[in-house]
């Protein structure tokens, strides 16, 4: 009878061994996500971010800061390294900064709460949270989340996010269409948590001039020597119309003019350096990731700078997500 109590002691011990060294439920590790969010003060992370959302495959360097609980700094640099742009959230605003040519836009703004970061953290962390038609799977090494989306792009409506076991850090974001077909891509190479942070390190001023020093003005050749660009994408029942060519006090100025049920204009001309790195104050706008820039939304138009080249989207009909898909688009040789 003792030797029968023995055993049976020692197989409940076994299996609570066995139960404590096995894998986590997907309880759990909400618990622990939903920790790790409430505990942390912040985090540096580096980045390489891969687009198929235009005609050629574009790569860039992405690098974040963050100090619990508003302050962040977001850095993007394209493959050529000619040229980048700056997200800063500090208690003066959201900027956004083109430090090659001087620009910088001040917004007041839910950024970046009012829709999905791939390259944040806590909001990864929050589409998993939210999702309640989440899936879950683990191999290894990583935890595996395939969650819906809240991306200003509504054509990204899906994404997977993949997070180290040891850890939860962050390790690939893929987000894809309604098709799955990947077209972003993020691979973290690496992440610090709970990281220090210097004063001005969210500064306006001290990051523009910072990254001026390592960085050579972009700009374009004159335009009537270079390609004009051209949306791959317009609204049903929208079609091209006009191109006309204007002289400005910047130089040539190409305005493109599509008609039907949707019009807008498509305004493109030589990026300038401005004079004077005082923000431009936005009253009623949002900044908008297009994926290979940061654009100006506001009401009725939309402007971003790329490869030295100023490009303004106006319409009184367009929604938001028709204009940044537009935007998204123009990098056509043709008119479509």
């Amino acid at each position: 009878m003792k030797k029968a109590i023995w055993f049976a002691t020692l197989g409940l011990l076994l299996s609570m061994i066995l139960v404590g060294c096995g894998e986590k439920t997907q309880e759990d590790i909400m618990t622990d996500l939903d920790n790790k969010l409430s505990e942390m003060t912040g985090y540096k992370a580096k980045s390489t971010m891969t687009l198929e959302t235009g005609k050629d495959q574009q790569t860039y360097e992405v690098d974040v800061w963050h100090q619990v609980k508003s302050y962040y700094r977001v850095a993007l640099q394209n493959e050529n390294k000619d040229q980048s742009q700056i997200i800063l959230r500090n208690d003066d605003g959201v900027f956004v900064l083109t430090p090659a040519l001087n620009k910088s836009f001040r917004f007041q703004s839910d950024w970046p709460t009012n829709s999905s970061q791939v390259y944040l953290y806590e909001s990864l962390i929050q589409d998993i949270l939210m999702d309640p038609e989440r899936s879950f799977q683990a191999d290894e090494d990583y935890y595996i989340f395939q969650t819906n989306t809240n991306y200003q792009n509504k054509n990204l409506s899906t994404q997977e996010i993949k997070l180290n076991k040891k850890d939860l850090s962050p390790a690939q974001v893929k987000i894809m269409n309604a098709d799955l077909e990947v077209l972003v891509q993020l691979d973290f190479t690496n992440f610090e948590w709970n990281a220090s942070f210097n004063e001005g390190d969210f500064d306006m001023e001290r990051n523009m001039t910072g990254a001026q020093m390592t960085e050579e003005p972009a700009m374009a050749e004159p335009l009537e020597a270079m390609t004009v660009y051209y949306p791959m994408y317009t609204p049903d029942g929208t079609q091209f119309d006009s191109s006309r060519n204007i002289e400005s006090e910047n130089g040539e100025r190409v305005v493109l003019q599509y008609m039907g049920e949707q019009p807008f204009t498509l305004i493109q001309e030589q990026s300038q350096v401005v004079p004077a790195s005082t923000p431009m104050n936005m009253s009623s706008g949002e900044p908008v990731d297009l994926g290979f820039t940061i654009g100006v939304m506001t009401e009725e138009s939309l402007m971003w700078s790329y490869n030295g080249v100023d490009f303004f989207l106006a319409s009184e009909n367009l929604s938001a997500e028709e204009m940044m898909s537009i935007a998204s688009s123009v990098y056509g040789t043709e008119e479509k």
